[in-house]
């Protein structure tokens, strides 16, 4: 596999996530100005032992090591990732993961910065992703911020797609 098709294949199996925020316009969230970055306990508090539900896999922040672990059935395709995530001194949550799929493994680190300003949480895929609000004030069902949840959900369809993506290698 090139080192472009690997590009390519790990631009593809993180696309997914969070794409229907940041998809929702180019105009930035009132308020985002003047909203200052979130410090490392605040977003280490926010992702710590939860799972983010995408539209089409899961991520899991673990306690353990900062393991990151993840599936994906991102246009119909199987894949999984396994790595660390980390957090910035500059607001932002990251994970670094190869990713495995049918046609190879790619690394890829994702990021997202947050900011909050009076109970709202703003969050922006980096590099040139737009803010949105992550979390409302009070937050709404409709939220990305609604999508994480306590616990490891990524277990339980990994060994699955695990042994998918393995029997086509």
């Amino acid at each position: 596999m090139s080192m472009l098709q690997k590009m390519f294949l790990a631009v593809a199996l993180t696309s997914g996530i969070a794409t229907g925020a940041s998809a929702s316009g180019t105009s930035e969230p009132p308020g985002i100005e003047t909203a200052k970055p979130m410090s490392s306990a605040e977003i280490y508090r926010l992702y710590n032992q939860n799972t983010w539900m995408w539209k089409a896999g899961a991520g899991y922040f673990s306690a353990k090591a900062r393991r990151f672990t993840a599936w994906s059935r991102e246009n119909g395709s199987p894949s999984f990732g396994m790595g660390r995530w980390f957090i910035t001194e500059s607001g932002k949550l990251c994970f670094n993961a190869d990713w495995h799929a049918k046609t190879g493994t790619a690394t890829a680190i994702t990021c997202f910065s947050h900011r909050k300003k009076s109970g709202l949480i703003y969050q922006k895929r980096e590099p040139d992703g737009q803010w949105y609000v992550f979390k409302s004030a009070p937050a709404q069902a409709t939220d990305e911020f609604a999508k994480l949840r306590h616990g490891d959900y990524v277990r339980s369809q990994l060994g699955g797609i695990e042994t998918s993506v393995s029997k086509t290698k």
